[in-house]
């Protein structure tokens, strides 16, 4: 064999390589739970500050951080703000509620929040106080202006 033809065999056996730890991570990411995968968002949002309109690390508001933590974890699109996202995926009663849907809160006479389900009671969010947390439908603040719930996922 020559050395062009080594060093072809090289190439080839480098992109194959590649190509088969790709699929493996996008394997593994599939197999984690979805709790899993939220819970990673939260650990690696966590401590970036609210800044409404934000859609970056460097401040980000609740529709931003619940569109990219949809899109990176779990290939969903949705909408830029928290009443297009309302209309997206179909209507969930809170009794049903679970991990992945988006519920929705009424703060202000016009405004509106969103988060995303981690299981029965809590879920994560962009809080205008801390960022990225985690808080409790339990909590009087958010149990007194839920107002639905939607299913993104299937």
């Amino acid at each position: 064999m020559s050395n062009s033809s080594r060093y072809y065999m090289r190439i080839l056996v480098i992109l194959v390589a590649a190509v088969i730890l790709e699929g493996c991570s996008s394997t593994r990411k599939a197999m984690r739970s979805p709790e899993a995968r939220l819970m990673e968002m939260h650990d690696r949002w966590q401590g970036v500050p609210y800044v409404l309109g934000g859609t970056t690390r460097n401040g980000v508001d609740c529709s931003a951080f619940v569109m990219i933590v949809m899109r990176e974890q779990f290939g969903i699109n949705l909408p830029r703000t928290t009443r297009e996202q309302m209309r997206v995926g179909v209507r969930v009663r809170q009794s049903r509620l679970r991990v992945g849907d988006l519920v929705f809160f009424q703060t202000g006479r016009s405004t509106f929040h969103v988060g995303i389900m981690l299981d029965n009671k809590r879920f994560l969010h962009a809080s205008t106080s801390r960022g990225p947390m985690i808080s409790s439908l339990d909590e009087r603040y958010w149990s007194q202006r839920y107002l639905r719930a939607r299913r993104v996922m299937r």
